[in-house]
Order: structure tokens, then sequence, then C-alpha cells
């Protein structure tokens, strides 16, 4: 159905409606998608997923280049005029199986560009040849090595396995107080955050969701984990400790058997006295901003990301815990 009301905000949470002009985008996406729906496909199906990534629409204003940063290789993305001293670190999704930096260049370009910062991209190890916690140690080690190239100010973001690496991290950071102090913020989109696939919405938007079923994800946690517990708060940040975390916003679509995995992460966040929300587009499916271009939703998602990001970069309040050490501008009151 569309909606035609504006956006309602209640406990964190922002609903939007579907535009009316997105409906049939959506619907002719559901159609092309719906025989491969619920397929479980192992790693000789990665050139198909960084293929599908490809597509995204690509700027013309932002530039690339290889780097290897903490000893993770990874691809630069470079805005015009970009902020001194301030990196944005993209962990890509792809279910910890699939994904490349390369291939998620373009997505990641519009985040750069929109939040006047660069943006890192490391190629961390992917299950099952590496499973977990291989890809939360290189994250780690990523996020480190950008203090060595005199970056003072870092914002995560993620998308779906992605938003769990930066959860994951952006946790592992304030509690071990490891370069704590250049996290100013995390922007996630679609994070996976609980890996017990717990949350209800697996079964309330089972019919809903045009990418998923319960026993696909499944089959690729388990490539992840192998024999590591589900309940590790580094492989399900939904149980990890979140009070000391930094500013955190959420991107989801309502048709997404993930949704419950950002309204319980925020609602424990928020609870924990965390600065969390979450913004719930209606009608969007899984990874929906990568229809940049194509879908309004997707544009007005990444603005409020880039937004989000530039001030978090650019106006920490001094003294905040989650500040630049060298920041003297204050927010404005």
């Amino acid at each position: 159905m569309v909606e035609t009301t504006r956006s309602r905000q209640a406990n964190g949470v922002t609903l939007h409606p579907l535009d009316p002009d997105d409906a049939p985008i959506t619907a002719a996406m559901r159609a092309a998608v719906s025989a491969s729906k619920g397929v479980t496909q192992g790693i000789e199906a990665r050139g198909q997923f960084d293929a599908f990534m490809e597509i995204v629409s690509p700027r013309d204003d932002v530039t690339f280049d290889e780097d290897t940063i903490g000893g993770i290789p990874g691809l630069w993305v470079y805005p015009p005029n970009p902020q001194s001293k301030a990196a944005v670190l993209h962990l890509h999704g792809g279910w910890f199986n699939f994904g490349s930096a390369r291939a998620y260049r373009h997505l990641v370009g519009h985040i750069a560009a929109r939040a006047g910062a660069r943006a890192f991209i490391p190629d961390y190890r992917l299950a099952p040849e590496h499973p977990f916690p291989a890809a939360t140690d290189d994250v780690l080690a990523c996020y480190r090595g950008l203090a060595e190239k005199d970056i003072q100010r870092v914002a995560l973001t993620g998308d779906s396995a992605g938003g769990n690496l930066a959860l994951g991290l952006a946790s592992r950071i304030t509690e071990e107080g490891t370069n704590n102090e250049m996290l100013v913020g995390a922007a996630l989109m679609s994070p996976v955050t609980d890996l017990t696939l717990s949350g209800a919405s697996y079964e309330t938007r089972a019919d809903a969701d045009p990418l998923f079923t319960r026993p696909q994800v499944a089959a690729l946690v388990r490539s992840y984990l192998k024999r590591a517990d589900p309940k590790d708060p580094l492989a399900s940040p939904l149980v990890a400790q979140l009070s000391r975390m930094p500013p955190i916003r959420i991107h989801v679509g309502d048709d997404e058997v993930l949704l419950d995995d950002s309204l319980g992460f925020v609602q424990r966040a928020t609870a924990a006295g965390a600065d969390a929300r979450a913004d719930v587009w209606m009608g969007m499916p899984h990874g929906f901003p990568a229809s940049v271009g194509r879908l309004k939703a997707s544009a007005q998602a990444l603005d409020a990301i880039g937004a989000f990001l530039a001030e978090q970069l650019e106006m920490a309040p001094k003294g905040s815990p989650h500040a630049p050490a060298t920041q003297t501008r204050a927010l404005d009151p």
C-alpha cells in the first residue's frame, strides 16, 4: 500500500512513508529477484554479487586510490575538498561471505561526497575461508592504522554484515579504549545485529522481504561463525556493552527480515543511555540505498547519512568522549 502521510517519529524511530513514485519501481525490483529469493549460494557467487554492486550509479566527482591501512588492503574514496584529518571507514556488506572494496566504491562514493570526507573501504577477510573472528580483527587493525595516517576523526559506516562489523568495532573500541578518542559516530544501513536470528521480523516480514529467508541466512551465518557462539558480543552487537557507544544512526527498510535487528539494537542502545536512532523506510527492501538515482528514498537516506557524518566529523563538541581531541568549535545550542 502506498502511504501518503508525512514521516512519523516516536521513541527514536522515524517512519518514512513510501513515495508514490517509488512504488512501481520497488514492485519491478521485487519481480526481477523473485526467482532467487532464499537461494543459498557459495563462494562461486562472489563475482555475481560484486557485479550487482558495480551497477550502483557512479558519481563523476570522486576518485579512488588503492592503499593498505593497518596491514589490510582496500580502497580510498576521495570527494572534492575533503575535510582535513577526518575519514569515514566503510565496512561492506555481503553476509560475511561476499563483497569487496572495489565493488562497493560507487555506493561509498555517494556517502563520501555527501559527508565531505574521504572514505576507506577495507578488504577484510571473508568466510568460509576465514571465519569469525578474522573479519573483526581486520577491521580493528584498519581502524588503528588510520591513526598512523594522521587521521584524527573517524566515523564508521556499514551495510548489512558490514553494519554488524561496524557496531562490533565501535563496541570494542569503546570498551577497550583503542584510540576511542578518534571515533565520532556510526551510520549503518540495515545492520545485522543478532546472529542468533531471534528477531520477530524473520516471521513478520517473511513474505514482504524479496531477498532473504531465515534458512538461507542461517546457512550464511554458520559459514561465518563455524563453532563460535552467536551470542558472543563481537558476533552479535545487540548484546554488547552499549552505554559508551558513539552517536548511532540506522536506516532500514520496513520490508526486511532484518528490521528487528535494527529496531532491537536502537531500543537496547537507547535504554543504555546511548544516542541511537533509526529511520524506517516503508516499502523498501534490503539494500535500497544502493538504488540511488532510481528511488527517491535512496537519495533521501544517503542525504541523511551524509549530513550526520559531516556534522559528527566536523562539529563534535569539545569535551565529548567521542569528539576529536583537537576540535574547538562547539555545536550550536
